[in-house]
């Protein structure tokens, strides 16, 4: 048997980047309505893009009225009754030229997202893991020997 030892110098996986866990909610675990306000109000400073810029090109993607007020209404604490609308969710991004809510929906479910180049590079990692298993089972099984 093979007994494996760590050595104090090698890096984990876990210290070279971030792993998603799979996320086990608890009841009213979900409530993230104050992170949400949080979270698009941040998009809106980061952007270099007006208010009114972000809600005008918003109502151009969607086809429905969206006004410079109804963001600062989702956008603040203030006003619970007003919720930001799921379906308005890609407008906003391609306003701001962001991902921010992908990546949060993504991390509430423990998963990452990955863009553009960064695809690539995760299908190449796929592709190269496939390749060292199945080298792995070509050697085992040339030193295989079948008696018969």
């Amino acid at each position: 048997m093979k007994t494996t030892t760590s050595d104090p110098r090698q890096l984990t996986l876990e210290e070279l980047f971030e792993i998603p866990r799979t996320v086990n909610p608890q009841p009213a675990s979900l409530d993230y309505a104050k992170e949400l306000r949080h979270l698009l109000s941040d998009v809106l400073k980061k952007t270099t893009k007006s208010r009114f810029e972000v809600a005008s090109r918003m109502s151009e993607l969607t086809g429905h009225d969206i006004s410079k007020a109804m963001l600062d209404a989702w956008t603040a604490e203030s006003r619970e009754a007003w919720r930001f609308p799921f379906e308005y969710a890609t407008a906003l991004e391609i306003s701001c030229d962001t991902y921010a809510l992908t990546e949060f929906m993504a991390r509430k479910r423990g998963c990452r997202v990955f863009v553009g180049d960064e695809i690539r590079q995760a299908e190449i990692g796929r592709i190269e893991s496939q390749i060292d298993e199945l080298a792995t089972k070509l050697k085992a099984l040339k030193k295989a020997r079948i008696t018969e």
